[in-house]
């Protein structure tokens, strides 16, 4: 899930507003996009509508979800290398000892609140560590969706500014269904054999 901003027009003036993307993996392994929606901006309440959105239009049988949390402008830069650190371990335990050197080392650079976040989410973040380690790579980078964004943005630059948010939301659902029909549709991104295997596993010790 990630956000795009694009410029409208809103009541005569002209400011940013996001466009949210949900992509996801099905169980044959091929990438989908499931829904995007105008948001106004990448905040917790517009996050929380879109998901709701997607739930009231059939989404359910999620196994796992990642969401970014952003962090002061400022430190943005240097906060992600961190965070790719913690995740770039080779096992839930490196990844454990290296978010806890993290959470000390945010407290030192007076990200306190950022330090929290880290504290009171890591579990949730590594979740795909009970996920077959040929999966890890795929589940915890965002490339996909970044890539999927810069093609959408490189089109809807030559527009610069929307009259309105319907135009802008067209645009971005436009160039999605582009890029899965082309691009997605004859290309598995997982092997979903690696996660039958380790399913049929858990079944035979439970």
């Amino acid at each position: 899930m990630d956000g795009i901003y694009l410029r409208r027009n809103w009541g005569g003036e002209y400011e940013n507003v996001a466009v949210l993307v949900a992509i996801a993996v099905n169980e044959d392994g091929f990438r989908e996009v499931l829904g995007a929606a105008e948001g106004m901006k990448e905040d917790k309440a517009s996050w929380v509508s879109f998901s709701q959105w997607l739930r009231g239009r059939g989404l359910d049988g999620v196994k796992l979800i990642n969401i970014f949390s952003v962090v002061p402008k400022s430190k943005v830069k240097i906060v992600a290398k961190m965070l790719k650190a913690i995740h770039a371990q080779e096992s839930k335990k490196a990844s454990r000892e290296k978010a806890n050197a993290v959470v000390a080392e945010l407290r030192a650079m007076k990200l306190k609140e950022a330090a929290k976040k880290v504290e009171d989410g890591i579990e949730e973040t590594l979740t795909y560590c009970d996920f077959p380690s040929e999966h890890w790579t795929r589940i915890r980078t965002n490339n996909v969706i970044e890539r999927l964004n810069r093609e959408i943005c490189r089109r809807t630059r030559v527009v610069g500014t929307f009259p309105d948010g319907n135009s802008a939301l067209m645009l971005v659902c436009a160039r999605l269904r582009h890029v899965a029909g082309t691009q997605w549709g004859n290309k598995k991104y997982m092997n979903m054999k690696h996660l039958e295997a380790v399913m049929d596993d858990a079944s035979i010790a439970g």
